[in-house]
């Protein structure tokens, strides 16, 4: 893998790690997640209009992703209200680089080397190794968290195909992404009311903010697996744990142990073999 596509890939997993803390940290996570749809709404079709449309083939690619990344939205948030961000991010993040390696493989056609498929098991395990409690995995919110981790391998892998077929990658990714942002306000708007989304309330602008810095921490993954293997690109992509847990450790006060700090050194020894 280019070694400039393994620093975009980074710089997106710290923007993503950067969003989540943002939904983590907030009262409302299903408004918030919301207000962030409507700011990658709005942005993505800001940029729609100066692009070409993706290539026909990819259009039910778009479709079915948008879908997919609003169950993505629910588990998400239905993850955090019952576990912290050290633990929830972890099993949904850590899960996804091996669960799109084996999707890849059987609706892509897509096969990995040796090093990149023990970098890509070392990232996983190491990044799932941080929601242990001593010896055992005591997540309040697992079985949300793994469907987390299944609605991120199947979008991913969506999208890794779409963007292909697209032939341009960022007007797919904006045209998805916009789908996307306006599926999610009309699921809310279901779920409660169009009243509840749009009064005032404070941290709109954060989350607005978080909706853009995800958009483009998205957009720079859908480029990499344009070219890229999707498992190789997913598994640099969840470094974001890394982020994660240092955010956690000094702005939400979670803990940082030995353990983590070991996990994450697994993590780096995968994420090198990777790239």
């Amino acid at each position: 893998m280019p070694f400039h596509i393994v620093l975009l890939i980074l710089f997106a997993a710290l923007l993503h790690a950067s969003w989540n803390a943002l939904l983590r940290g907030g009262a409302d996570r299903l408004w918030s997640m919301t207000v962030m749809c409507l700011a990658v709404a709005i942005a993505s079709t800001g940029i729609a209009v100066f692009l070409p449309a993706p290539d026909p083939a990819s259009w039910f690619y778009v479709v079915l992703s948008a879908v997919l990344h609003v169950g993505y939205n629910l588990f998400l948030v239905r993850s955090y209200k019952v576990g912290d961000l050290g633990q929830t991010y972890p099993i949904s993040r850590g899960s996804s680089p091996i669960l799109i390696t084996l999707f890849a493989s059987l609706f892509a056609g897509e096969t990995v080397g040796p090093g990149a498929l023990l970098g890509i098991a070392l990232v996983s395990g190491g990044i799932i190794s941080l929601a242990f409690k001593g010896r055992r995995l005591a997540v309040p919110s697992l079985p949300y968290a793994l469907g987390t981790g299944v609605f991120i391998a199947a979008y991913s892998v969506t999208d890794g195909v779409g963007a292909r077929l697209s032939g341009a990658p960022l007007a797919y990714t904006v045209w998805m992404c916009a789908l996307w942002g306006v599926l999610m306000p009309m699921v809310y708007v279901g779920m409660r009311s169009a009243k509840s989304l749009f009064t005032p309330r404070p941290g709109f602008i954060t989350a607005f903010i978080g909706g853009l810095v995800s958009l483009l921490a998205y957009g720079i993954v859908i480029y990499a697996m344009s070219g890229a293997p999707m498992g190789a690109v997913s598994a640099l992509r969840e470094t974001s744990v890394l982020f994660a847990a240092l955010i956690g450790y000094f702005f939400l006060g979670e803990t940082l142990t030995v353990r983590k700090v070991l996990a994450c050194v697994v993590i780096a020894t995968g994420t090198i073999l990777i790239g």
